[in-house]
């Protein structure tokens, strides 16, 4: 079937970038006051670009460069998948949305007991996509420019081909060399993944074939041809396409035959929530975040706690030790949240964690010499699970609509399961929910208000943020991909430029990260770390572990008082990508 497609005004751009995985200088330097975008994408944050061009919103722009994103970043996010956004609109408005994968109607709280690798692999793993759906509602509200015209680079894109990049060899490498190779064994996935389109296994290809089988390389064009019309039927027929009909049959034949339990009533039932917008004021700045199941509370009870230390630079070593300390408390407090909707008391202890009183009683915790016993933080000993393939994308126009989102199909690569008739990866999202009676590795217990229940939504790390001026303008935009990380690295970058207006942006992306989420208590340092600081943190009592750069990754913006943006790609992804207009 030849698809129609609708090109957009300009091309969509290629352009390299320096290997270097971080501390490159390959921002661009044009300013822009009509907008800007940034994702981990640079092809999809053109796309984004050329919306807003062409009269587009920045919901416009943040949907159809997330479409992109998960056609080339399919590894970290697609329309497998889910996510949540907050939404700023031009009069300064604000709204979240959950578009977070549910439960199955038919799970139980104890589906994963002698066989915990079923959240992980195969379709039990797979929880109802909610992607799809919650860009339309976010259009239906807000968006500016036709639905099908937003979904059309995206589209090319899958149709045309895209070169593979070095992230994604990257992650294709370590998904073989921890698992199998299901990209070339897997007929579903060698469609798109080897150079012909055929399995090891297929029975068309030439036995004397040199390229059967063969992984498509970087540097060379992958197709994707069935999400491709996927996408178009999408586009044309709005989200309905994708939850009733032949493709929702596909897709949960697909899951259903490899043991997973979800039904075409499932599909068909899914809908977005909006949640309450958080709210702390730092440092003269209104910080918003999303309500749980989403990591908002968290991100902004740090931010809450460190907005009472005033002279912060004055003393480098023990500031960052009190902000390590603050973390600390707030994923402390993280143990006990979870989906709103099923657990009691979340509301009201999202707002405890954000108050002021909260905030002075968690400085008079922190002893500025040392660190302290993990009962001082976390006195039930819990834990919740969390993933890490997840995708981040900002956007801005020069109205001063905002979006923040962060998208993911949990682990790299899902489930591993791609539907044959769709080309698309299914999410494992069931595997951030908590198994009952399954220590972690750390031996400590699950948090029951992160237990599974039918149409429950897990509880995530996914924190995006925007931040205003005290005059109600649009100041930045916020928010990370990386699992348990996500809350600590989009909270760095804020602290760092809402703290001192030396901080660019830029400067806070590029410094190199800590995290410590309490369980492990161990504090993740960055290896471009200043050297300087790391005795004084060893002295104090962390105990710490070297990482390699980009187990976390931002993306963000900024709008100053002239209504200029600059936008900060994350560096540590070589394909990342931000752009103004």
């Amino acid at each position: 079937m030849k698809l129609p497609f609708l090109l957009l005004a300009s091309s969509i751009h290629y352009i390299s970038i320096s290997a270097s995985p971080i501390f490159e200088e390959f921002f661009s330097p044009s300013v822009g006051t009509r907008g800007a975008v940034a994702s981990e994408a640079q092809e999809c944050s053109y796309i984004g670009r050329d919306l807003l061009a062409r009269g587009g919103n920045a919901v416009d722009a943040m949907i159809g460069t997330t479409f992109c994103v998960g056609v080339i970043g399919m590894y970290h996010s697609g329309i497998g998948g889910g996510g949540f956004m907050i939404v700023r609109d031009k009069k300064g408005n604000y709204e979240a949305i959950d578009f977070r994968e549910s439960a199955p109607a038919a799970a139980f709280e104890d589906m994963y007991q002698g066989n915990v690798n079923g959240s992980i692999y195969g379709g039990l793993s797979v929880g109802v996509p909610g992607e799809v759906r919650g860009f339309e509602y976010a259009h239906k509200k807000y968006g500016s420019l036709p639905w099908k015209t937003v979904l059309q680079g995206a589209i090319k894109v899958a149709q045309d081909g895209f070169i593979v990049n070095a992230d994604m060899a990257r992650f294709i490498e370590k998904t073989i060399r921890d698992h199998h190779n299901f990209f070339v064994e897997d007929p579903s996935w060698a469609e798109d993944f080897t150079r012909n389109g055929m399995s090891f296994h297929s029975q068309r290809w030439d036995q004397g074939s040199q390229v059967a089988g063969q992984l498509i390389p970087e540097g060379e064009k992958m197709t994707r041809r069935r999400y491709a019309r996927t996408l178009q039927a999408i586009a044309e027929h709005g989200a309905d396409a994708f939850y009733t009909g032949a493709f929702a049959e596909s897709m949960v034949k697909t899951i259903q035959e490899t043991n997973g339990t979800i039904t075409l009533d499932d599909y068909k039932n899914y809908d977005v929530i909006s949640r309450e917008v958080l709210h702390t004021e730092y440092k003269g700045y209104d910080v918003y975040g999303i309500s749980s199941p989403a990591g908002g509370a968290v991100s902004l009870n740090i931010l809450n706690t460190m907005n009472g230390y005033t002279h912060q630079d004055e003393d480098r070593n023990t500031t960052l030790h009190i902000y390590i300390e603050a973390m600390k408390f707030a994923y402390g407090a993280r143990l006990h949240l979870g989906d709103p909707d099923f657990v009691d008391g979340v509301p009201e202890l999202e707002h405890e964690m954000l108050n002021a009183t909260t905030a002075e009683k968690i400085r008079r915790k922190i002893d500025p010499r040392k660190t302290q016993k993990i009962e001082k933080y976390d006195p039930d000993g819990i834990y919740s699970s969390d993933g890490h393939g997840t995708s981040h994308v900002v956007t801005a126009d020069g109205d001063g609509m905002a979006v923040s989102l962060t998208t993911t199909v949990n682990l790299i690569f899902g489930s591993f399961l791609m539907d044959p008739l769709t080309g698309v990866i299914l999410n494992n999202e069931m595997n951030d929910f908590s198994i009952p009676g399954v220590p972690n590795e750390f031996g400590f217990a699950p948090a029951e208000a992160n237990f599974i229940r039918p149409n429950k939504r897990p509880l995530s790390s996914c924190t995006p943020l925007i931040v205003s001026n005290k005059d109600g303008s649009l100041f930045a935009v916020i928010g990370a991909a990386g699992g348990s990380r996500i809350i600590s690295a989009t909270t760095q970058v804020a602290w760092r430029v809402l703290t001192s207006p030396s901080w660019s942006i830029k400067d806070a992306v590029r410094e190199p990260r800590v995290h410590n989420q309490l369980i492990p208590n161990t504090l993740l340092v960055e290896k471009k770390f200043s050297s300087y600081d790391v005795p004084s943190l060893v002295e104090r009592g962390h105990n710490i572990t070297w990482v390699d750069e980009g187990l976390s990754t931002v993306q963000a913006l900024t709008r100053d008082s002239a209504g200029v943006f600059e936008v900060a790609p994350e560096p540590r992804q070589k394909n990342s990508g931000g752009v103004t207009l």
